[in-house]
């Protein structure tokens, strides 16, 4: 049977409330009119071929109910005429008049309700939120727990605008800096429109620079290296042993302000490399794991020094070369090359997702294996890109190539 069954209504008025339809007259105070509802009936060849299915069909729409058992709509029937029966009549329209009839039907009268208090609390504290409740009412009716408290922080944030401390210490009842993070996409929509345009950085973007966006202090960026040099560890710091290594972390802003005697740095992605990585005379290394090299950009002093950049050799290493050349132009690679990648075929794997873009910075023989990797040209297996992880490189080979670098090209000054 192909004829509207209750099921059928109330699925068109569920599929209104999906889309904020039957909530958004809460948030305009404007009245909603009589909704009329898609109907299939029986035909007129049907009425007359089928009349004991019409009347089965006709129970189950409600036309017989008792009042107190009768659907919410409202029927609309017409008269026609069985040659048999003689005259009779079937549901020709259904009708919705109210909205509460609407709610009725799907069982929304309580979320509606507790939607028109988040209106009207909405509408004593912050008014200019309306029409982001009109635009995102289930989404509100969503957050209606914790509703109060987000407006509890908007109105913090009125009274302090941008104000450089920590989330952790707002101080406002019942919120904690774990509710503003897990809240963070809804408030930056609120804020944006509870906020005056000169406390809101409109070039930060996204969650992760929510802090900056609303003036709030982040943690700071931390960048870890080590001394090369025993002798500049100890001009760094007088009170180490003679043998001492320098394992140190520090902000990126007291990083920018180093001034040690160092000509040559070397960066590396792995931290085994990282930590058995030798010594080398005037030299330091920075382990480059967890942060972008955007957190260098301040570090003039790296311009001064040779920088040497030690990655996978697959197209993702020579991707982070190419981002790193971004900021310090003059970086040469290191152990990634065609040389170092066929005396170690042993240890060669497979990129499970090869990078397809060009990269634009690198000089011609690294765009050369870069290609050679990124078409699949090296390994006999169709579709399979091959890597060398830089800890399979073997520590020999490691201690050759960096007793056949070159010194440093002379500078008027030492790295300052």
């Amino acid at each position: 049977m192909t004829w509207t069954t209750p099921a059928d209504l109330r699925l068109q008025v569920q599929k209104l409330w999906d889309k904020g339809d039957l909530l958004r007259p809460c948030v305009q105070g404007a009245a909603v009119p009589p909704l009329r509802l898609r109907l299939t009936a029986p035909s007129s060849t049907q009425l007359t071929e089928r009349f004991d299915e019409v009347r089965t069909w006709m129970k189950a729409l409600g036309c017989h109910a008792h009042s107190s058992e009768a659907p919410r709509y409202r029927i609309v029937m017409r008269e026609f005429r069985h040659r048999v029966l003689g005259s009779n009549a079937v549901p020709a329209e259904v009708w919705l008049d109210t909205l509460d009839d609407m709610l009725a039907l799907i069982g929304k009268q309580k979320d509606s309700q507790q939607f028109a208090n988040l209106v009207q609390l909405t509408r004593e504290q912050h008014p200019v939120l309306l029409p982001w409740l009109e635009k995102r009412p289930l989404n509100a009716l969503a957050l209606a727990d914790a509703w109060p408290r987000l407006l509890s922080v908007l109105a913090w944030m009125k009274a302090h605008p941008r104000p450089e401390i920590y989330l952790r210490q707002i101080c406002v009842t019942g919120v904690d800096s774990k509710f503003i993070e897990a809240h963070r996409g809804v408030l930056s929509e609120l804020l944006d429109l509870a906020l005056p345009a000169e406390a809101i950085d409109v070039r930060a973007t996204g969650a992760s620079q929510f802090g900056r966006r609303y003036g709030f202090r982040d943690k700071p960026l931390r960048i870890r290296f080590r001394v090369l040099d025993t002798s500049v560890a100890r001009l760094a710091d007088r009170l180490l042993p003679v043998d001492a290594e320098l394992d140190v972390t520090l902000t990126q802003a007291d990083f920018a302000k180093l001034k040690l005697p160092v000509k040559r740095v070397f960066f590396t992605e792995n931290e085994v490399n990282f930590l058995a990585f030798p010594p080398v005379p005037h030299s330091m290394l920075v382990f480059g794991a967890g942060y972008g090299f955007e957190v260098l950009a301040k570090a003039a002093w790296l311009h001064q020094c040779s920088i040497h950049y030690w990655g996978d050799i697959d197209t993702h290493g020579f991707a982070i070369l190419d981002q790193l050349r971004a900021h310090l132009p003059h970086v040469q690679s290191l152990l990634m090359d065609r040389e170092t990648l066929m005396e170690h075929c042993d240890h060669w794997g497979e990129e499970s997702q090869p990078l397809q873009r060009d990269l634009s910075r690198l000089d011609p023989l690294e765009r050369e294996l870069f290609d050679d990797l990124r078409h699949h040209r090296l390994l006999q297996k169709p579709g399979a890109s091959l890597r060398l992880e830089q800890e399979r490189i073997g520590f020999e080979w490691l201690l050759g190539v960096l007793a056949s670098l070159p010194e440093p090209m002379s500078m008027e000054k030492m790295c300052l």
